[in-house]
């Protein structure tokens, strides 16, 4: 039987031809397949591309090889300092020793510990022990028994291991800390999945699922806020790539994170991750990474972070500066509550664990950057090591930067800076209450160093680095009244070498002086100081008290008789180099910055020595082997014996004269120092041990006073600050011990009788305690005064002697007034002023 075979209307029995459906399907299907193969050759070209730019990214080593870590100067341990042998291994442990053996260990037995400093430790394999007592001294504690080095020798003392300040990575004023992935706390890890990327140790580098939903969202919103970036793309965009939200950069983005998920491991990526993310920003800094951002916000090392404050951290990746702790705390809080929530839903976690950690209050560090961080130092070592090493090498090498800072100290700056200039804005307000001129509020620089090796231990260079990165410490400023004790040094200097001074024999501390007006003729044109306090002339005074009270007049004249070419160049050699040899030299009009004459007072403190300040030491590679290595520069620019009598002077003035603000502000401790007040205000002082330059000043060089009926001064600002400053740096161990100064061989100190001014005997009092060069000593005694120097009558007024200048420093007027000045009364001398301003002449000094 015959089969018929019946064709649908789609179909052909003809020619096997194709129907329209038929054409369309192998169409689209031919289509598919050839947009399938441009796109695998466009993605292709994208991953070989991008494949480069990793390659390039990673040529030059480690991920982060650029970080350059800085340290502070090592910790020294000496016998007799009060010191526990735990503190000492905190310290120890602080700076990476047992979690780094390549850094170092120590062992803790009872109250000795043992160090062992490993290869890459700035102290090579210098190792020793550490013994301590008990400390049954009522309020004293334990103190350093003993320190014996590894070969059984006994040392005096013992540098620790130096503790990080901060690290730079790249050109862009980066901040991180680097932290390995056995480093992070687990909390840490469980938290930023949980509210980040949940599946990132399963899936391949790209959540399909939530980039499809998020490609969604947007195309619905119109617009591109959907977050849906693994951990992974997430490194890629901040590492690799810019911020931009575009279709090309997405593309990027994709196959960047298929290289890094092909190079490296889960760890190895969140280890990246971890060191790379950025989490805020310090001033003119950015924070980036766990390890960096654990100390900025709460002073500690990540390792120590509880539960609550991990998941604080990882809050506020989603937007660091929205969720800034500082600012928003509410906002941070509600963030990091939701952080613990999520890790309850992973269960990394469980409720309580979550309700504990959500009832604990956020604890953050003082929000002051120079107290951790050294703003302004750091910057400078920056400027430095451009310039020393280089720019390139900087940029690029994995470099260990030891420098000369005391973070203990650097702390005490800091908070001394933030009391004091309360009190000098206090008095600002107060002194304005009443006037409707404009005002503002003054700026500040502290420079402290070791006045015995030049190594600058703290550095303030404004109240706010988060304002303002302008360094006030290298900022030239008219050094005013401290200028002065370079005069006297120069007449020291002058009688040591046995000169007659005007007629009036050797110099000495009871060298008489006249204060009474005088023009002075330089270069055929008059000049007319006068003294702070407008109309005070207290007539011949000595040498003593006119550097106590900061006479003018008598310092100018003083350094007309030496020459003023003399004193110039004398401070010159004490790295003012701005000095030139004119009547106003001996007031301090020429400029200098603070930490200028941070190091110009080292003259005086270190037995004649200029030494320049200095922040590094030396420069490492990451294995430990030495860079660079850095000496002082030190030069006697001095006799020994002329610098220690000025210094007496300055003693004298900080007992007796302007710079005795600083004892009624409790620093009672041996002490040298000088107040100074042009435009600006200075205070500049110094220990056995410690010296330290204060500035307050305005910006745009107006009088902190202008518009005041009262000056402010440098007994008024500066001074209180100073005086804050040692009151802490004496509470600790390091500077404890301010000890006497100690005189130089072919010097005296006598006592001397305050209403002769000669040597005190058994008949009067011994007021003043004055150094003297051997064989210049007055001959008589207070109660055997010959005519020569002081009559009968002389001592019944008391001039010169029971009553001293008034100290109070109004400004002098900058053109002489032109009428005579009247001639004052002998009770006038005795309670004429001084003055602590440098007056600028009526006819600018010639720079020469």
């Amino acid at each position: 039987m015959a089969i018929k075979l019946k064709l649908g209307s789609n179909g052909s029995a003809h020619g096997g031809r194709l129907g329209p459906r038929h054409r369309l399907l192998r169409g689209l299907l031919i289509g598919g397949l050839a947009c399938l193969l441009l796109g695998t050759c466009v993605l292709g070209i994208f991953y070989f591309k991008y494949q480069s730019v990793v390659d390039d990214r990673l040529a030059s080593g480690p991920i982060f090889a650029n970080v350059a870590q800085i340290y502070a100067a090592p910790r020294e341990v000496r016998v007799g300092q009060r010191l526990t042998v735990s503190f000492i291994g905190q310290e120890l442990r602080a700076a990476g020793y047992n979690n780094n053996p390549q850094l170092g260990t120590y062992t803790l037995n009872g109250n000795s510990i043992q160090i062992k400093p490993g290869p890459q430790s700035y102290h090579s394999t210098d190792g020793a022990t550490i013994t301590t007592g008990q400390g049954t001294d009522a309020g004293t504690g334990p103190t350093v028994q003993s320190i014996t080095a590894e070969n059984g020798a006994s040392l005096a003392a013992y540098q620790l291991e130096p503790q990080l300040i901060t690290a730079l990575s790249g050109a862009n004023r980066t901040k991180r800390r680097l932290v390995t992935y056995q480093e992070i706390p687990p909390n840490m890890v469980h938290a930023v999945l949980a509210i980040e990327d949940r599946r990132f140790f399963e899936h391949g580098g790209i959540n399909y699922g939530r980039t499809i939903e998020c490609v969604v969202h947007d195309i619905m919103a119109g617009r591109k806020d959907c977050g849906g970036s693994t951990l992974t793309q997430q490194l890629a965009r901040g590492f690799f790539l810019t911020p931009d939200k575009t279709i090309t950069r997405k593309i990027a983005e994709l196959m960047i994170t298929f290289q890094l998920e092909a190079r490296f491991n889960k760890q190895q990526i969140f280890e990246m991750y971890a060191n790379q993310i950025p989490l805020g920003q310090r001033g003119s800094f950015g924070l980036n990474g766990f390890g960096e951002a654990s100390q900025a916000y709460f002073g500690k090392d990540l390792r120590q972070l509880d539960l609550a404050e991990c998941a604080m951290l990882a809050g506020i990746i989603q937007r660091p500066s929205y969720f800034n702790p500082y600012h928003h705390l509410d906002r941070v809080m509600e963030r990091r509550n939701i952080v613990l929530d999520s890790m309850v839903e992973t269960d990394a976690i469980t409720q309580s664990e979550a309700d504990r950690a959500k009832a604990e209050p956020i604890r953050l560090t003082a929000l002051s950057i120079d107290a951790s961080e050294a703003p302004y130092f750091v910057d400078l070592v920056h400027d430095q090591l451009a310039q020393r090493v280089g720019d390139q090498e900087l940029g690029h090498d994995a470099l260990r930067i030891y420098t000369s800072l005391d973070p203990e100290l650097q702390r005490a700056a800091s908070e001394a800076v933030g009391a004091g200039m309360k009190g000098v804005d206090d008095l600002v307000r107060k002194l304005h209450k009443k006037s409707t001129a404009n005002f503002q509020y003054p700026q500040v620089a502290l420079v402290a160093l070791n006045p015995h090796t030049g190594q600058i231990l703290a550095l303030i260079g404004g109240r706010n680095y988060g304002i303002s990165q302008l360094n006030h410490a290298t900022a030239e400023r008219p050094t005013g009244s401290i200028f002065k004790p370079f005069v006297y040094a120069t007449a020291y200097n002058t009688s040591l070498n046995g000169e007659d001074l005007g007629g009036n024999g050797i110099f000495t501390a009871l060298t008489k002086l006249n204060d009474d007006p005088h023009t002075f003729m330089f270069d055929g044109k008059p000049y007319d100081p006068g003294n702070f306090e407008k109309g005070e002339y207290p007539g011949m005074v000595t040498a003593a008290q006119a550097i106590a009270h900061s006479l003018n007049i008598a310092t100018i004249g003083l350094a007309e008789q030496l020459g003023y070419e003399n004193v110039a160049a004398l401070a010159r050699t004490a790295g003012i180099v701005n000095a030139r040899g004119t009547p106003s030299v001996a007031i301090g009009t020429y400029n200098a910055t603070p930490i200028d004459m941070a190091g110009a007072y080292t003259v005086f403190a270190n037995n004649g020595v200029h030494l320049k300040p200095w922040m590094l030491a030396s420069v490492r590679n990451a294995n430990g082997d030495i860079v660079a290595d850095f000496a002082p520069e030190a030069k006697q620019v001095m006799d020994a014996r002329a610098a220690f009598l000025t210094q007496g002077l300055l003693q004298f003035t900080m007992s007796y004269g302007t710079a005795s603000a600083v004892r009624g502000h409790g620093f009672t401790a041996p002490g040298a120092g000088k107040t100074g007040t042009s435009h600006d205000a200075w205070f500049a002082g110094y220990t056995s041990n410690l010296l330290c330059i204060i500035w307050v000043g305005n910006d745009d060089y107006t009088d902190i006073s202008t518009g005041l009926s009262h000056s402010l001064q440098g007994a008024d600002t500066a001074a209180p600050i100073w005086a804050e400053f040692m009151n802490r740096a004496i509470k600790l161990p390091q500077y404890s011990d301010m000890k006497q100064f100690s005189a130089p061989e072919g010097v005296q100190i006598v006592p001397i009788d305050k209403n002769t001014w000669l040597p005190a005997d058994n008949t009067c009092p011994n007021d003043y305690s004055i150094a003297f060069l051997n064989g210049t000593v007055p001959a008589n005694t207070c109660s055997h005064m010959s005519e020569a120097p002081q009559n009968m009558l002389e001592k019944i007024f008391g001039i010169g002697g029971n009553k001293q200048p008034q100290t109070s420093e109004q400004p002098a007027p900058t053109t002489p007034d032109t009428t005579e000045p009247k001639k004052k009364s002998i009770l006038e001398k005795i309670f004429g002023g001084g003055d602590d301003k440098a007056t600028q002449p009526a006819t600018p000094p010639p720079s020469q």
